[in-house]
């Protein structure tokens, strides 16, 4: 604690291609920075070498900005809490480094944070007003575009998986697609906006059904690429002439799937408080469907507002906050894991 009897956490997050840097005093957040890197839709995906390169450049006056708007000084800060995985294990290096070293000169505790838990808590952010927030225990589906997960959360600090895909993530699968109909990185938000013109039964795909609450979305990526393929002979302006279509239905594929999923496991589960994180789901069709789910079966739907669903340090340092009060510090020997469970 500061000397104002305060908890005042710093949060580092670089697990891919954003720098974010954010201060939470007492689980309020002050600020939340995020430098993002334009450097990659050139070449239509992440390049970690390029990432970790940004993230070198960027963290520093990410964290000076943060601590400015929150009008914290460095000696104010009770914690550091960083990102330790799972993510590009380059970028990853960057934050746990600076967060490590950070913390030795200044004498405060280091706290590791895994990624995925903390997408989760991206439902209890809030700036000053106490917004809703779901009951414990709750269902949460984290969708982003390297994970895809049904986390069951029994408190802040206790989670656990009860599902997740076992290839790609729903995100990659969006991007992946969109690549195929010639969109630009990163595809998913594209996707969603012509998915809006578009008729979402226009094609059929499907998703592989998988065992319990897991998902797969590589099935679908070949299905689209092959009938793509098969269209595009018959007619090589196929996709130019169908693409909002396409967007609709392969969106409207990939949502069934997902929705499905959490149905059966909030009515295995008995649980009717639903939180939605992660970069997908900023996706306007995802909210949509679980609105509308939360009409059917009396549902209380929580999904963070946009600037908290992509990767950022809020959700760091918040998470970081609920471990400072539960003294869960890490050791200086700390190493990045570009794969993390939790």
């Amino acid at each position: 604690m500061n000397k104002a009897g305060s908890a005042v956490i710093l949060g580092i997050e670089s697990s891919c291609d954003e720098t974010s840097a954010a201060v939470v005093r007492d689980g309020v957040l002050l600020s939340n920075i995020v430098a993002g890197q334009e450097v990659h839709r050139k070449y239509g995906g992440v390049v970690p070498e390029l990432a970790s390169r940004d993230h070198q450049k960027n963290i520093v006056p990410a964290v000076d900005i943060a601590l400015k708007e929150a009008g914290v000084d460095k000696k104010d800060l009770s914690a550091v809490a960083f990102t330790r995985g799972p993510g590009l294990l380059g970028s990853l290096l960057v934050g746990t480094s600076f967060a490590k070293a950070f913390t030795l000169a200044a004498g405060i505790p280091l706290i590791e944070v895994n990624h995925m838990q903390a997408h989760v808590l991206s439902l209890f952010i809030r700036r000053e007003k106490q917004e809703p927030v779901p009951s414990f225990p709750f269902l949460c589906l984290t969708v982003s575009g390297g994970h895809t997960q049904i986390v069951k959360a029994e408190s802040h600090l206790s989670m656990k998986v009860i599902g997740e895909t076992q290839d790609d993530a729903a995100g990659e699968a969006f991007d992946k697609m969109a690549r195929f109909m010639g969109l630009p990185y990163p595809g998913g938000p594209e996707i969603d906006k012509l998915a809006r013109e578009g008729n979402p039964g226009r094609f059929i795909f499907s998703c592989a059904e998988m065992d319990n609450f897991n998902f797969s979305f590589s099935g679908i990526k070949t299905s689209v690429l092959y009938f793509l393929r098969e269209q595009l002979k018959k007619d090589p302006r196929f996709i130019e002439a169908n693409r909002p279509d396409l967007c609709a239905s392969i969106q409207h594929t990939i949502i069934s799937a997902l929705m499905k999923k959490v149905v059966a496991a909030a009515k295995e589960h008995g649980i009717n408080d639903i939180g939605i994180a992660g970069g997908v789901s900023a996706n306007s069709g995802l909210r949509k469907a679980a609105a509308a789910l939360s009409t059917q079966y009396g549902w209380n739907i929580f999904i963070p507002p946009f600037e908290y669903c992509t990767d950022n340090a809020a959700m760091i340092a918040l998470t970081g906050y609920y471990k400072f009060l539960k003294k869960d510090f890490s050791a200086q020997n700390t190493a990045p894991l570009a794969r993390m469970t939790f």
